[in-house]
């Protein structure tokens, strides 16, 4: 049973208000467009389907199909002890509208993808949360509705090239740096941004002198244990004064202040923009646990957060789970399948020396870990870790006088196509990979047979699957023939990926420690890890959030 007076509960806004009151008289409620009748969630100003702006309120049936479900195991949260279910429901009325909830009246173990459930309300102060049970009634189970544009129609969907000019062509990666990487080093984060930015310099053969641009993600302001205070931190302590800057998190995923340095650059707003991103998880939960910092929050929950948050779906695990289970249920991927990422994962680490976890795994290993939020279990989720990584974006002609040979920039993948709110976007991959994907092979004449090797964001392994059926290395749905026994990602396969040990054995360094290890094998630094003559890698970063890929080729 949940505790309703400890639940977060959302920030009503005028827009909203009737959804979260509409309980009190038993009925849900939507928002409705008065222009086309279609329901719109969450509310809007305007009508995403017809651009109409006069909206009406429409009481709906209160009975919706089960589309995904996930039973939280590891996860804290008040008024919903653990185990919990996070659950995402379909409205009957319209498929396309999805609300994200808990299952509550049934052992999770007897729920069903496809099954029919009924709304309950379940007031706390002034809000009226709906929660849904299954349904008595219970035919056979529905299938699962399609999405706004199906996995296979996005890149229908992706503008081609407005100029046949190319910024991609005036720009090169000069220089990279990282600072340790660890649990818990207990270090002040700024400390480790100014290691790794220092060492990206030397690197390049540059003085802090010669750097005119800085570039971050997610910027000042992030929550804990996420940044060292953007921009304006490296600023005050190097006295850079750069003549363009960037930060921010509605961007390219982490990678976006790459993409947006690589603008700059070609733009001659600068020649060598510095681009960082640190991370300090470990140490800020450590401090948290030990009560000498905050754990911040407090309040009502606002924005995106307000519509899952009060569910117990804290993590962008609890999404991801569900995108899992959808695409195991689709497409007959099963939890070994993950695991071979995992374990190939784990593989490359071992070669590694700054690897977080370099420990010998089997498929026993990762099917019996301890569970986190099903179908995930441990080794299925990154690595929280402390470090920092560095980045040089140099102007082409500049970056061929310096101390390492060029890596060259063939092509980015930035457009969004999906729908961005988590429970709205695509059911069966992670949301925001398969847009940017296509995106990207419409700046270059490559193919995916062309690719060296991949380093793909894993911050859990369906991230990692959703970009490898993204990119084209094999098709929609066909990952689990592509990945069964791991010989086609190893580092001597067809596409051999996350070469460092990713995101879950390197350590959680949000998709530029990705961009770092892509850098070491172009140039054929890698040591015992090295793919042989390796000329092109691609590396992506983020999804959920907008997200971008990058294609990176040798200059040699």
């Amino acid at each position: 049973m949940t505790d309703p007076s400890g639940r977060a509960l959302p920030e009503i806004t005028e827009l909203d208000a009737f959804f979260w009151t509409s309980g009190a008289d038993g009925r849900l409620r939507f928002q409705e467009c008065a222009s086309c009748a279609t329901l719109i969630h969450p509310p809007q100003p305007v009508c995403r389907h017809c651009r109409g702006t006069t909206m009406t309120e429409r009481a709906v049936s209160g009975f919706a199909t089960l589309i995904g479900f996930t039973v939280s195991h590891r996860f804290r949260v008040p008024g919903l002890p653990a185990p919990y279910v996070v659950a995402q429901v379909a409205i009957e009325e319209d498929p396309r509208v999805r609300l994200t909830t808990n299952a509550i009246g049934c052992d999770p173990g007897d729920l069903r993808l496809g099954m029919r459930m009924e709304v309950v309300f379940e007031n706390v102060e002034d809000v009226w949360l709906p929660l849904f049970r299954p349904a008595a009634e219970q035919g056979e189970p529905a299938p699962l509705p399609h999405d706004e544009i199906e996995p296979e129609q996005m890149p229908r969907h992706v503008r081609p090239m407005p100029v046949t000019e190319k910024f991609e062509d005036k720009v090169a990666i000069s220089g990279i740096g990282a600072s340790r990487i660890g649990r818990r080093l207990m270090v002040p984060p700024l400390s480790l941004t100014v290691a790794a930015c220092e060492e990206a310099v030397a690197d390049a053969g540059l003085d802090l002198a010669d750097i005119d641009g800085l570039a971050t993600y997610p910027g000042a302001g992030a929550f804990g244990g996420f940044a060292e205070g953007g921009v304006t931190a490296l600023e005050s302590a190097l006295g850079i004064r750069p003549t363009w800057y960037n930060g921010g998190a509605e961007t390219f995923g982490p990678g976006g202040s790459l993409i947006a340095a690589m603008l700059a650059v070609a733009g001659g707003l600068a020649r060598h923009v510095l681009c960082f991103r640190t991370l300090w998880e470990a140490t800020h939960t450590e401090l948290m646990r030990q009560g000498r910092i905050g754990a911040g929050g407090g309040g009502r929950v606002s924005g995106g957060g307000a519509w899952i948050r009060p569910f117990g779906a804290v993590s962008a695990a609890h999404t991801l789970a569900q995108n899992a289970q959808r695409h195991f249920h689709r497409y007959g991927t099963t939890r070994e399948t993950l695991g071979w990422i995992a374990l190939n994962q784990r593989a490359n680490a071992a070669l590694n020396p700054s690897a977080v976890y370099r420990d010998p795994m089997t498929m026993e290993d990762y099917l019996q870990a301890r569970p986190i939020t099903t179908p995930f279990g441990l080794y299925d989720c990154d690595v929280p870790c402390d470090g920092a990584i560095a980045v040089i974006v140099s102007a082409v002609d500049a970056a061929r006088d310096l101390a390492k040979p060029p890596v060259l920039v063939e092509a980015v993948g930035t457009q969004i196509v999906e729908r961005l709110e988590w429970d709205q976007s695509t059911l069966t991959h992670e949301p925001q990979v398969l847009g940017q994907a296509a995106h990207l092979w419409t700046r270059t004449s490559l193919r995916p047979s062309d690719v060296d090797v991949a380093l793909l964001y894993d911050g859990f392994t369906i991230n990692c699957l959703s970009w490898i059926e993204a990119l084209g290395f094999c098709g929609i749905g066909e990952a689990k023939d592509f990945l069964d026994g791991g010989k086609n990602i190893a580092r001597d396969g067809v596409l051999p990926l996350n070469t460092h040990g990713g995101q879950l054995s390197h350590g959680r360094t949000h998709g530029m420690g990705l961009m770092h290890e892509a850098i070491v094998q172009l140039r054929g630094e890698g040591g015992e890890r090295q793919v042989a003559d390796a000329g092109v890698a691609v590396v992506s970063s983020g999804g959920l959030t907008p997200s971008g890929v990058i294609l990176l080729r040798s200059g040699t």
